[in-house]
């Protein structure tokens, strides 16, 4: 073969795998749903609650591609098979735009929904996308399908194992929430659990938070080997786009979501439901 030639077909070789990987990233991962579970060890948390199993689910974005009421469903029977102690939603439950996507009620999302079973209760904070429709309207379903709204909200969850406390923090696109304000509502001591939509709250957290659970990014929808997500909805770029972070002390969970926005495109992201093993050092965890 001349050199023109290998030219060519090397050319056609990359066109092809471009091809391939875009097709892929379209027609094949937006429309998988996995469970990874990821054991974070806390240094606060309590003995007696060793081993607290979380569901962490975001940015179902019902209506979006691959995302119908079929999906919802199996989106709930996978997670309730985890039996999970918690579960927390963290907002964008809708969906405007997106290409390739139909508009779904949140009625209808939430009706879905609410057939998810946790042993502790199934809570919920609101997205950008959820104020953007019409927030009272979103969460009036959800409140109407069984599934506790605790936006700008405490809610002490008690248990046999002890007291956990939930702080519902709203979404910080659509009102800066007084997180001050609500810390002062919880008492000292009991662990606890703060939910939210957007991680770029995260740096300016108050003490007394043992964990933020948080959405938002996708991670990215597309992460390129080598060098990550290139698009992140956050003001920290990459620093908040996936997973577990810790810094000062202070430890964020951020989920990579089920649906997609803008563009129906998700590489190397599937989407996720997240379980959480919530560890105690004390309980030997680390």
């Amino acid at each position: 073969m001349t050199r023109v030639g290998r030219r060519r077909l090397g050319l056609a070789s990359a066109c092809l795998a471009l091809v391939g990987l875009a097709g892929w990233s379209v027609l094949v991962v937006p429309d998988q749903l996995i469970v990874t579970t990821t054991t974070i060890v806390l240094p606060r948390w309590p003995r007696a609650q060793d081993g607290l199993r979380v569901i962490a689910i975001s940015d179902i974005h019902a209506g979006s591609p691959y995302v119908d009421v079929l999906k919802l469903r199996a989106l709930v029977s996978l997670t309730n098979a985890q039996q999970p102690d918690l579960v927390a939603l963290l907002g964008d439950y809708v969906i405007q735009d997106v290409v390739g996507g139909r508009f779904m009620a949140p009625e209808t999302a939430a009706s879905e929904l609410g057939a998810l079973r946790a042993r502790l209760g199934v809570y919920a904070v609101l997205g950008n996308h959820d104020y953007w429709l019409d927030g009272p309207r979103v969460k009036r379903a959800f409140t109407a399908a069984g599934i506790a709204v605790i936006d700008d909200e405490v809610r002490p969850v008690r248990t046999s194992q002890g007291e956990l406390w939930l702080i519902g923090i709203h979404d910080i696109w659509t009102g800066w929430p007084d997180v001050g304000s609500l810390m002062r509502r919880v008492p000292p001591g009991p662990p606890t659990l703060a939910l939210t939509h957007n991680p770029d709250i995260f740096p300016s957290l108050p003490p007394g938070i043992d964990l933020l659970l948080a959405g938002h990014t996708h991670g990215g929808q597309v992460r390129l080997p080598l060098l990550g997500s290139l698009i992140v909805p956050s003001s920290y770029g990459q620093r908040y786009a996936l997973g577990h972070v810790v810094e000062s002390g202070r430890h964020l969970f951020v989920t990579p979501g089920v649906g997609t926005s803008i563009v129906p495109i998700r590489f190397r992201v599937p989407p996720e439901i997240s379980l959480l093993i919530l560890k105690s050092v004390s309980a030997g965890g680390g």
